[in-house]
């Protein structure tokens, strides 16, 4: 090749090629210490986004003012000092999703804590995102069965209703968890259970007891114990929500367990101290409220023109000594769609679930029952809310006249009736026949002590010689009149052979 063709060859390369720019925003650590770095520079650093620090460590923006950048890192300080460089990723933080993430134990930035190795999955979602809009939901018509009597009974939950448990320490909150979690091994829902600030020795209780009863294959548990940062737990509860998300938008039915919201909040609360906001009531900080009604608010039924998935919330907060009016739990009550509120002294009374009925509420009610529930169930919550009225009034030795003593006596069998053992789960069918049993005076001449042993030899009975009745209800949903009438038929059968067996 000629000298004049060579060099027109290199000018013809030289247009060719396109030389880009590449900007990089760059600032410098002011100061760092108990996992909190202010950042100087990055004008346009986003709320939430992934900052990049030397020794491959990451941080999320925090607080945004106008001299410097409140970060909190995800991990250990190690060798950082001030001066040292940062780097903008222009990145929001994502954690890995989807069905590859089921059965296994991940921490709140996706990483396996369990002994199956690496989860491979090419699916991510942002930690933080919008909640779905009014016009992309749809009203709760679906019911979300617990396998717990009192509650599928009087405080029904539905697929994506943001119900709240709320109760003093040691009163059975994480039994009641348990018991949903399980209840959901042979349904279309896929479960995620975060737990935050929670001894490691009790969150290894619940993981053996999901895979026990054969439910920790459609669960994903995100753990961040009270040996981790501050920082990761208060990320847990949105990891986890981005992780049952990816079912809700994908078409399908997720519940999210939030255990607990106290300590996520004493977590935030600490972060804030630390990044230097202004303490308000209870040292809280003044967003302390948005930060938990922006993770509840993701909850939803979404319309069939969007897929028709649903993401349940159940956020747990912890009381002391029974007050609910304190900052955090009015905060959550006011956010979510009802509470189920344990009591401590039911609790100790031997009654459990210790549900106090008086201020547990579903505000979703009988949309999210079958038909069947919603018939037996009407008036069991008003009977109960009587009883404990009368029962106030024998304490004082006031003469009672007969139909007092017949609605008292009535309310002790159907708290007889209520008492549910962990782990002891009842279909939704067998529910249905023992309110039945229970609201239309069948077991009024039967002892108390002896109601449990009823009504367990009546489900007996009836599965060995009129299973199609449980399938009729299971199936169709409905009482019907032709089905009640059998069903009556049936009982009043059991008893009189009942009887007779006794005799």
């Amino acid at each position: 090749m000629k000298t004049d063709d060579t060099a027109k060859f290199i000018i013809e390369f030289i247009k060719r090629v396109r030389l880009e720019r590449k900007f990089e925003e760059l600032g410098t650590i002011l100061e760092v210490g108990d996992g909190i770095v202010k950042v100087g520079g990055l004008p346009n650093a986003m709320l939430g986004e992934m900052l990049e620090f030397p020794d491959n460590k990451f941080g999320l923006a925090l607080n945004l003012d106008k001299e410097e950048i409140g970060a909190v890192l995800l991990g250990e300080t190690g060798h950082l000092e001030a001066g040292d460089v940062v780097r903008s990723t222009g990145k929001i933080l994502q954690v890995p999703v989807g069905e590859e993430l089921l059965g296994r134990v991940v921490n709140p930035l996706g990483f396996y804590l369990d002994e199956k190795g690496p989860i491979r999955t090419s699916n991510f979602r942002p930690v933080e995102s919008k909640a779905p809009e009014i016009i992309d939901r749809m009203s709760v018509n679906q019911p979300l069965q617990t396998g717990i009597l009192s509650i599928d009974s009087m405080i029904p939950i539905g697929r994506g209703q943001r119900e709240l448990i709320i109760g003093d320490r040691d009163t059975g909150k994480s039994s009641i968890v348990l018991d949903t979690l399980i209840n959901q091994r042979e349904k279309n829902i896929y479960c995620i259970y975060v737990s935050i600030g929670q001894k490691a020795s009790s969150v290894a209780e619940i993981i053996k007891e999901l895979q026990d009863n054969l439910a920790m294959e459609k669960t994903i548990v995100v753990s961040s114990p009270a040996s981790d940062p501050v920082s990761l737990q208060f990320l847990a509860p949105y990891a986890g929500c981005a992780m049952g998300e990816y079912f809700m938008y994908n078409g399908e039915d997720a519940l999210i367990i939030y255990d607990d919201l106290s300590k996520h909040a004493v977590a935030y609360r600490e972060l804030s101290l630390l990044l230097g906001k202004p303490p308000g009531r209870e040292a809280y900080p003044g967003d302390i409220f948005y930060i938990h009604s922006r993770l509840l608010e993701r909850a939803a039924k979404l319309s069939e023109e969007k897929g028709g998935g649903s993401l349940t919330a159940i956020p747990i907060v912890e009381t002391q000594e029974g007050d609910v009016t304190t900052f955090i739990p009015t905060n959550i009550i006011s956010i979510s769609d009802g509470q189920i509120y344990l009591n401590a002294d039911l609790f100790y009374e031997g009654i459990r679930p210790a549900i106090d009925v008086g201020i547990s509420v579903s505000r979703v009610g009988g949309s999210a029952q079958i038909p069947a529930m919603k018939k037996v169930a009407g008036k069991l919550r008003l009977h109960l809310a009587q009883y404990r009225e009368l029962e106030a009034f024998t304490q004082f030795g006031v003469e009672l006249d007969l139909t007092t003593k017949k609605r008292i006596e009535e309310g002790k069998r159907l708290v007889e009736i209520l008492k549910q053992k962990p782990l002891s789960l009842i279909p939704v069918e067998d529910q249905v026949v023992i309110l039945y049993v229970a609201v239309n005076g069948y077991l009024d001449d039967i002892d108390i002590s002896e109601v449990k042993s009823f009504t367990k030899k009546l489900l007996v009975f009836m599965k060995e010689n009129f299973n199609d009745i449980f399938r009729e209800i299971r199936e169709g949903g409905d009482l019907t009149f032709d089905l009640e009438t059998k069903l009556n038929e049936v009982i009043t059968k059991f008893k009189s052979t009942n009887e007779t067996e006794n005799t």
